[in-house]
């Protein structure tokens, strides 16, 4: 049984308009106990566990392959992505998946669970700290630090650019 939850961006969006605004929003997940954000104008949905097709000889971090709605979506393992170790499966534990959009191609980025929409302030957001694991810094834009956590931003495009 599976379900999505769609996230639509606004069909007209001024660029302009997005960067003036003294707040970013973004969707929140837990990987491996450890918080990310996505812009939330790149998510294109979020899914509970799909099945997903291995894909021979494909690279460790391609999980394989599902269908979303017709369409052939690279399902991509964040845990191997990020360097992090694998899940232990627990029966009341199921993957969730952040599907974006790159290059004009769906990837399903699965993560452990989905978080909330946080809206933050421009003005707190931080360069990655030198201390962040290398393979992280490849792949972010930068931090906030919240409450009792750090959240690190990840940038879409440098995250499937090897991909």
């Amino acid at each position: 049984m599976s379900a999505d939850i769609s996230m639509q961006s606004p069909a007209n969006t001024n660029d302009n308009l997005i960067e003036s605004t003294p707040h970013r929003d973004f969707l929140t997940m837990t990987i491996a106990d450890q918080t990310f954000g996505i812009p939330v104008l790149q998510v294109q949905d979020v899914l509970r566990e799909q099945r997903v097709t291995r894909v021979p000889l494909a690279p460790p971090e391609i999980e394989g392959s599902l269908n979303l709605r017709g369409r052939i979506v690279t399902a991509i393992n964040m845990r191997k992505r990020l360097g992090l170790p694998p899940r232990t499966k627990n029966t009341n534990e199921k993957d969730m998946s952040v599907v974006v959009e790159h290059e004009g191609e769906l990837f399903s980025l699965l993560i452990d669970t989905v978080g909330d929409v946080l809206s933050l302030p421009r003005e707190d957001f931080q360069p990655n700290p030198a201390t962040l694991d290398p393979i992280w810094l490849a792949v972010s834009s930068g931090i906030y630090r919240l409450d009792r956590k750090l959240l690190v931003v990840l940038d879409v495009p440098k995250l499937l650019g090897d991909v």
